[in-house]
């Protein structure tokens, strides 16, 4: 179903046009605003239709509405846990075990099947919009927002804490900040940037810090500055402290068949009601089974 919002017109864009309060008060994206101008009824004061070049007043009441997203995978019943739901927003705890898109390998049995059943059965169009992603093997919050409007508001402005069992002993904490960079094209693989060439690539930033050492391995929490495909396991590779059970960046377990890593937390201002809100997710019993410290 699309969505309705409505916007007041502070009086600082009195005697602008529509598009100055769309584009700055509204914060409506360049493409978003592009794509509601061609369909009509997208914009409405007092019951008349509005053009982006039209007049507005200060106390004017803007009514914007965002049409569903296109739904794109095939929608599976696939069950998942919900942290929390409104008219804009989805947040998921993900288990370890499930992808987040479609891929060879994984057609319909990926977090965007599930969340597509599940929307459609609410009388969404299914269209799944993470704000960003986990890679499977990853576990924790997945934030999906239910139109285009709030996917660009909240599309880096989520903090996000992890928490990671790392191979090694670390102490005290740190920041990590290295490029990283796609050595071919053709695989996924991640690496930091070292030496005369370290300003090329993709800018990374990651901080930790270390909670817990025992048995060889340390738990530590993470916050990413940046939000990199594989930035904190190919990070914390760079630094000698691998996360346990990584296949890619680290050694492979027999007790554990992919990276131990959890989104723990995310804080984010709502983006209709501008309310902080903060979530949490608690370690799946595999972290637990695995460090044999305090959690």
């Amino acid at each position: 179903m699309p969505r309705v919002i409505d916007f007041t017109v502070g009086n600082e864009y009195d005697g602008k046009k529509l598009i100055v309060f769309l584009r700055s008060g509204a914060r409506l994206s360049h493409s978003l605003v592009s794509t509601l101008r061609h369909t009509e009824g997208s914009f409405i004061r007092n019951g008349s239709v509005m053009r982006t070049v039209d007049i507005v007043r200060g106390g004017d009441v803007i009514t914007v509405t965002f049409p569903d997203g296109r739904c794109s995978v095939e929608p599976v019943a696939i069950p998942f846990k919900i942290i929390y739901e409104d008219e804009d927003l989805l947040i998921i705890n993900k288990g370890s075990d499930i992808a987040m898109h479609p891929s060879h390998g994984h057609q319909t049995d990926t977090l965007a099947n599930g969340v597509a059943w599940h929307l459609i059965n609410k009388g969404h169009s299914g269209a799944f919009m993470a704000v960003g992603r986990l890679d499977k093997g990853t576990s924790g919050i997945v934030v999906c927002a239910l139109s285009s409007y709030c996917a660009s508001l909240l599309s880096g402005n989520i903090e996000k804490t992890y928490i990671a069992l790392c191979d090694g002993i670390l102490s005290g904490g740190g920041t990590v900040e290295a490029p990283v960079y796609r050595p071919d094209p053709g695989k996924t693989l991640r690496a930091c940037r070292e030496g005369p060439a370290e300003n090329e690539g993709e800018r990374a930033v990651t901080h930790y810090e270390a909670l817990e050492v025992s048995g060889g391995m340390t738990l530590v929490r993470l916050r990413p500055e940046t939000g990199r495909t594989h930035q904190i396991r190919v990070h914390m590779a760079h630094i000698g402290a691998p996360l346990v059970g990584d296949v890619l960046y680290g050694t492979p377990r027999k007790d554990t068949g992919h990276h131990m890593l959890h989104c723990a937390e995310v804080r984010f201002d709502h983006p209709v009601t501008k309310r902080h809100l903060c979530f949490s997710a608690p370690l799946s019993g595999e972290f637990k089974r695995i460090f044999s410290g305090d959690i």
